[in-house]
């Protein structure tokens, strides 16, 4: 009689495991972007009623403002659906791949995950000495003094560094921030902690920014009893990709994410 019982559950605990791979930044074709996981995190939280969702993280981080915008959707839905999010890291969940593992409840991570790097950088290069070698002459004119910032073709202006500095400084801010509302009392009081460190995963322990070290599988048993159901939901290749058309900037986009692994020695 239990199947003619509404909004009954039948059958053992289900789980819906949403893997978070490679860097994070804009458009459909980013490893990890909003606009391209906006669908799977849907139907993580509303695919058969799960009891949790766990998020399987494997990012060194990427755009800010993508990181904040998949953690607040992942927050959204848990908070409407009444679902608890359990993060589960690999080998790294760092800067925006920390931003995501927060959006979580808990964080568990193996005792060889690196975790941390809590800050924002800006990246470019200078190319102005070359140009001069070559003859070239780089001509920028704009309407308003601040139009133009930090041109790589041109020598480094102080100014332009100053006010850089004062919009990483801005970000990161509200990277503190958020760490702080979510993890709370569970931070240690450390001056190293938002200075862009990572820590191992015991360490980690130790400053608060996980929970402790586990596996997802072992985990989810033992909070959800040995019978819990792991429904499994990733990224696919497009159909281009499976047919070999977008060689190239598949090749460029594995280079630069092969790149920002490469600072963790991953």
């Amino acid at each position: 009689m239990k199947r003619y019982i509404p909004f009954l559950k039948l059958g053992p605990p289900r789980v819906a495991v949403l893997r978070l791979t490679g860097t994070i930044g804009s458009g459909a074709r980013a490893p990890l972007s909003d606009e391209a996981l906006a669908p799977l995190i849907d139907r993580a939280f509303r695919k058969g009623k799960p009891d949790a969702v766990a998020l399987l993280i494997n990012s060194p981080g990427g755009s800010p403002v993508q990181s904040a915008l998949i953690a607040a959707r992942i927050r959204r839905l848990s908070e409407e659906k009444k679902i608890p999010v359990h993060a589960f890291v690999e080998d790294v969940a760092a800067s925006g791949g920390y931003w995501l593992a927060a959006a979580a409840d808990d964080i568990w991570a193996d005792y060889g995950s690196m975790i941390g790097s809590i800050g924002v950088i800006s990246a470019s290069f200078g190319a102005h000495e070359l140009l001069n070698r070559q003859g070239v002459e780089r001509r920028v004119y704009t309407s308003v003094k601040s139009k133009s910032m930090l041109d790589p073709f041109l020598p480094e202006k102080p100014e332009d560094v100053a006010r850089m500095k004062e919009i990483l400084s801005d970000m990161h801010a509200g990277f503190e921030a958020y760490v702080k509302s979510r993890r709370g009392e569970k931070l240690v009081n450390d001056p190293d902690l938002f200075t862009g460190r990572v820590w191992l995963g015991e360490k980690a322990v130790k400053m608060g920014l996980i929970d402790g070290l586990a596996h997802i599988e072992p985990k989810l048993k033992e909070l959800y009893g040995e019978k819990v159901v792991l429904i499994r939901y990733g990224r696919r290749r497009t159909t281009l990709s499976r047919l070999g058309l977008s060689v190239a900037d598949e090749a460029f986009a594995a280079i630069e994410e092969r790149a920002a692994f490469a600072r963790f020695g991953l």
